[in-house]
């Protein structure tokens, strides 16, 4: 049988990428391997004969260690036990490490041996992972309330349209055009911030002297949420494309609800309204509803879901998507789309021109359509 000679092992742990550190029952460092050195920056000839203290941040940390190693249920042994370990260059560095204590032919402790992993980039997958998590919830948190604010910001340049004068008129319009900006702006950096937690990189700037930030300046602006009328005059009687189209809004954030049907009755719409799933198709079956507007995280079913009952019921019903979330992270729209989904606004907050446009066209589509006879007038 094929065995080894002391002197390959002993190559084999000198050549480790971990951190291979022996001390005798003095704690004074006796071996040291070469992937030590690469991590901690000493050389053998530096720390060799040194108390193993010199490579922990404190001598509490030291003796923590040594004691877990004496307390373990498998005396003198410890296994993958987190610790800090501090380089030539004073960087503390989290490892984890495993080690034993090893006894002479009497049983007595002549001393220990430690294999130690650096664990940095573990702790950095993990606190992206967390990031990734915490840029998709604030993406969500954020265009929610940024889809209320420009909805209501879209009506009230229709009123100062309308209502101020001339000279008036430029002042307002300079003011809205900078909450517009300001609105874009919030957009892009949480776009930023999404596109970095999924890619796993954050890049980081200079905020003061030895202190970093990350870096969620845009790299590009949003496009604009406007939705002004040609050359910024009130619109004619004959562009009112969707006057008596009746949509129904649905979402569980009555802010996102109450501006949507704002906008959508400035458009001289017949809107309706829910919060809920149920509710919405309590207005279905018994109203007359020429399109559906929907959330897609909800209460009591998910977008995806919602669609399949409305088609189901109501096959010639367009229902659109909507979400704050920038990416389709449950893959809802993604399958709604497969099951010829009519059209998906994917990010809020909607673009007023946007949503529209697109109304006109479904409401184009379905001229001499057919509506399914369950329908109430």
């Amino acid at each position: 049988m094929f065995s080894l000679d002391q002197n390959y092992l002993q190559r084999l742990v000198e050549s480790s990428p971990d951190i291979v550190v022996a001390v005798d029952h003095e704690g004074f460092i006796i071996y040291y391997n070469d992937g030590a050195r690469r991590s901690l920056h000493y050389t053998p000839a530096e720390i060799i004969g040194q108390k193993v203290t010199r490579i922990y941040p404190s001598l509490e940390e030291a003796q923590r260690v040594m004691k877990a190693m004496r307390d373990s249920s498998d005396v003198g042994k410890v296994s993958s036990l987190e610790t800090v370990f501090r380089s030539k260059d004073n960087e503390d560095i989290p490892v984890a490490i495993s080690g034993s204590v090893i006894y002479d032919e009497h049983g007595e402790a002549i001393g220990s041996i430690g294999f130690a992993r650096d664990i940095r980039r573990m702790r950095q997958r993990e606190q992206l992972a967390t990031a990734g998590e915490i840029a998709v919830s604030l993406a969500h948190e954020i265009n929610n309330p940024l889809e209320s604010i420009t909805n209501n910001l879209e009506l009230l340049a229709r009123d100062v349209e309308t209502h101020l004068s001339e000279a008036e008129r430029v002042i307002e319009n300079e003011r809205i055009e900078s909450i517009r900006l300001g609105v874009r702006k919030v957009q892009a950096i949480v776009k930023r911030l999404d596109e970095m937690a999924r890619a796993g990189k954050y890049l980081t700037r200079d905020y003061m002297q030895g202190k970093r930030m990350t870096d969620l300046a845009p790299r590009e602006m949003a496009g604009s949420a406007t939705a002004a009328a040609p050359n910024g005059h009130p619109r004619e009687e004959q562009e009112w494309p969707l006057s008596g189209m009746a949509v129904l809004v649905l979402d569980d954030d009555v802010s996102v609800v109450n501006s949507l049907c704002d906008i959508l009755r400035a458009e001289r719409c017949v809107v309706y309204s829910a919060t809920r799933p149920s509710a919405a198709f309590g207005i279905i079956r018994n109203m007359k509803v020429d399109a559906v507007l929907s959330d897609v995280v909800m209460p009591e079913m998910d977008g995806y879901e919602f669609y399949l009952r409305v088609k189901e019921e109501f096959a010639n019903l367009p229902c659109v998507l909507m979400t704050a979330y920038y990416y389709d992270k449950d893959h809802i729209i993604k399958r709604s789309k497969l099951r010829e989904l009519e059209g998906a606004i994917f990010k809020k907050p909607v673009n007023p021109a946007k949503l529209r446009q697109m109304l006109c066209a479904l409401r184009q589509n379905q001229a001499g359509s057919p509506r399914a006879a369950s329908i109430g007038a």
